[in-house]
């Protein structure tokens, strides 16, 4: 068993190690699994989709969903070669991913120029005082989507 997991590890720094050397983005792969499957991979293609949010576990959520036929992967593992930013660990956590394994580290990451310790402090401030300005608007209008949701 520790040696599967070291297996899907390896691939995904494999895949991190593709990604870039193939010029499609940045160094970091992903591998997702279900019982002892793989059932989606990926790495950065944030410069070959320029889609900023095409990180490496973004494309091996999105294949495993398409793989499995859902948007919910319970029973699913996450093997990153890297701690995962903040927008993939909430994409992690709405596809419901039981378990992480990552190699690198935030810090790691920071030392190589991805820095993402700003996202991390940004989150917790009230809205007025985040760095991108955030203006409520037509919320009134806005309701009226989630009260026809609601009724269906």
């Amino acid at each position: 068993m520790e040696n599967d997991k070291q297996y899907y590890m390896q691939r995904a720094i494999d895949l991190s190690m593709r990604g870039s050397a193939e010029g499609k983005g940045y160094p970091f792969g992903a591998v997702v699994v279900r019982d002892g499957q793989v059932v989606g991979e990926g790495y950065n293609q944030v410069y070959h989709n320029l889609d900023p949010t095409a990180h490496a576990e973004v494309v091996a959520i999105r294949q495993a969903c398409t793989t499995l036929g859902t948007y919910e992967l319970a029973g699913c593992e996450l093997y990153t070669s890297c701690e995962p930013c903040p927008m993939c660990l909430g994409a992690i956590y709405w596809a419901k991913i039981e378990k992480i394994y990552y190699a690198n580290t935030r810090q790691d990451a920071a030392a190589i120029g991805f820095d993402d310790a700003f996202i991390y402090d940004e989150v917790p401030l009230p809205l007025s005082e985040r760095a991108i300005p955030m203006t409520q608007m037509s919320r009134q209008e806005a309701l009226e989507a989630f009260k026809r949701w609601e009724v269906r």
